[in-house]
């Protein structure tokens, strides 16, 4: 595939003590082979969804062990100048853009509102190969913000994005487009969200049935955080795997309801 537009995501991987557990558990929800490890990057390993690159596992380092958690990469054609656009939005970086052999460059960063993602400048890795809805692969993003006033000035000013906005009142939710095509979502955490939990980036991955995921991901050890619910745009439901890792699994050709209306942020 080819390097996506600025703003777009472009890659997600997640940090795991038992890396063999992660891989057994996705394998088994979301269908993910895998391949080799690399030991000189820290025994980084892809998964893939019907032989298209997906994802990835890897240990964490020393260190960094903690709470496992997806982390969604935004596409940049410079990671340097995307650095700074962080640190002037009010953001916070937390890993310098680093080269990663021929395969890009990286950095992690932190919206004001406590909700970190990545940066990747494609080198030889390009990102995602799975095609959108395909199951196994990723499928959607949502910025989970308890600031989304914050959130809405901040990530347009890092990236391409026109925003627009749900016309219902009674949902605070954005929408991020780059040259017209709608890339992420911007979701306000209300009083069902535990007051511990914090901001995030939701990764959504796509299954061709969501109440089979699930039953598979709960047998597994994984927990049912919301849903199944059906929405115009699929069935749904949120989980955490068993290291404590956010992600949602969505069916999208079960779907239910009329499509929101939006109007542009000016």
């Amino acid at each position: 595939m080819a390097v996506q537009p600025e703003g777009t995501p472009c890659w997600a991987d997640a940090m795991f003590a038992d890396v063999e557990g992660a891989k057994s558990f996705y394998g088994d929800v979301l269908g993910w082979t895998f391949g080799e490890s690399a030991s000189e990057f820290g025994d980084y390993t892809q998964a893939y969804a019907d032989g298209k690159a997906a994802a990835a596992v890897v240990p964490p380092m020393p260190g960094a062990e903690g709470h496992s958690a997806w982390c969604l990469y935004l596409a940049s054609p410079d990671a340097a100048a995307t650095a700074e656009k962080v640190r002037a939005g009010g953001g916070e970086v937390l890993m310098e853009p680093m080269r990663v052999d021929d395969f890009g460059t990286m950095a992690l960063a932190r919206d004001p509102g406590g909700a970190v993602f990545g940066i990747w400048q494609a080198g030889s890795h390009e990102g995602f190969e799975t095609e959108m809805g395909a199951p196994g692969g990723y499928c959607w993003g949502e910025v989970f913000t308890r600031d989304p006033e914050k959130a809405d000035a901040f990530y347009p000013s890092v990236f391409p994005y026109t925003v627009r906005k749900f016309d219902d009142a009674s949902m605070d939710f954005s929408l991020f487009d780059v040259q017209g095509e709608t890339v992420l979502g911007r979701m306000a955490m209300g009083d069902d969200f535990p007051p511990e939990a914090p901001a995030y980036l939701n990764v959504y991955f796509a299954v061709p049935d969501c109440d089979a995921a699930v039953s598979k991901a709960t047998e597994r050890g994984g927990v049912l955080r919301s849903g199944p619910e059906d929405s115009p745009f699929g069935r749904f439901a949120t989980l955490s795997d068993p290291q404590g890792a956010w992600f949602t699994v969505v069916d999208v050709t079960t779907t239910e309801g009329e499509m929101p209306t939006t109007s542009p942020v000016t």
